[in-house]
């Protein structure tokens, strides 16, 4: 079975599921479901912080380029937001990431994809705390 997860990740999947729905436990690659099982939870974390940054990066842009707001810099805060608001229904733990440390973790990326596309230089910490990146109102009328 560990050959079969080397060459052919999905058909080493679908003869998991086949295996694990027949009952047929011992025939299973269990080290290898131990490690795609944990990186479940990797990935769901992953997709609740790739949100934040981008919400940060957006942030950083409507503060920093005020002139410079549009309606897309404010859906993309939106719609990130509602995906995290998705993330945390389908997986309510995931609500442990949504601290001002994840902010220091992802803020250095977001800070370097605002500067690649504006060419500005933002604080060296991130401005914002959680509470202000996932709920602060902005609007073009700002």
């Amino acid at each position: 079975m560990s050959q079969l997860y080397e060459q052919d990740y999905s058909q080493w999947a679908e003869t998991m599921a086949d295996l694990l729905q027949s009952g047929k436990f011992t025939e299973l690659d269990i080290e290898n479901l131990v490690e795609e099982v944990r990186d479940l939870s990797k990935r769901e974390r992953d997709r609740l912080l790739s949100s934040l940054r981008l919400i940060v990066h957006h942030l950083l842009k409507w503060d920093y380029q005020p002139k410079r707001r549009s309606r897309s810099w404010q859906g993309t805060i939106e719609r990130e937001r509602a995906n995290i608001d998705l993330y945390l229904k389908d997986s309510p733990s995931l609500k442990r990431y949504l601290i001002n440390e994840s902010l220091a973790k992802i803020y250095p990326t977001a800070r370097a994809d605002g500067f690649k596309e504006t060419g500005l230089d933002f604080p060296d910490t991130c401005p914002y705390g959680i509470d202000e990146v996932l709920h602060r109102v902005v609007s073009l009328g700002d």
